[in-house]
């Protein structure tokens, strides 16, 4: 008997200890930005179009005429990647019992997307008419 109870003392103790860390690169995974679609970033998209993917443009100005506007994003995860990605580390935390987490957290802040920068021009009818790639790791 006990062996017993040192077993289950043993089981409380990892318990107390894993259980708050435990699901946190799950909780992470889950979060990570979504994939947007640079295809847009090409002549002849309309403005109206890359403010409904994008948001907001970083910098909107007036330039010789012509209204140009810089675009900074960061370029997530499709779906498919996201769910994977929380469906491992879910699986990863149990069968470790929440060890994987000393893993899975560095990880997830790691892989947390690429950081984007795009400049773009309009023509007068507001569809691009440049583009220039500033920043796409």
């Amino acid at each position: 008997m006990g062996i017993l109870k040192r077993y289950f003392l043993f089981v409380a103790l990892i318990s107390l200890f894993v259980a708050p860390v435990s699901g946190c690169s799950v909780f992470m995974a889950a979060k990570q930005p979504t994939a947007k679609n640079i295809e847009l970033f090409k002549i002849g998209t309309p403005r109206d179009e890359l403010i409904a993917e994008f948001g907001a443009p970083y910098i909107s100005e007036e330039n010789n005429g012509k209204q140009v506007e810089m675009f900074l994003f960061v370029q997530g995860y499709s779906k498919a990647v996201k769910t994977g990605r929380v469906i491992f580390h879910s699986v990863a935390d149990v069968m470790t019992l929440g060890l994987w987490e000393i893993v899975g957290i560095p990880t997830e802040m790691v892989f947390n997307g690429n950081e984007m920068a795009f400049h773009v021009s309009y023509d007068a009818n507001d569809h691009v008419d440049e583009v220039n790639i500033l920043r796409k790791k």
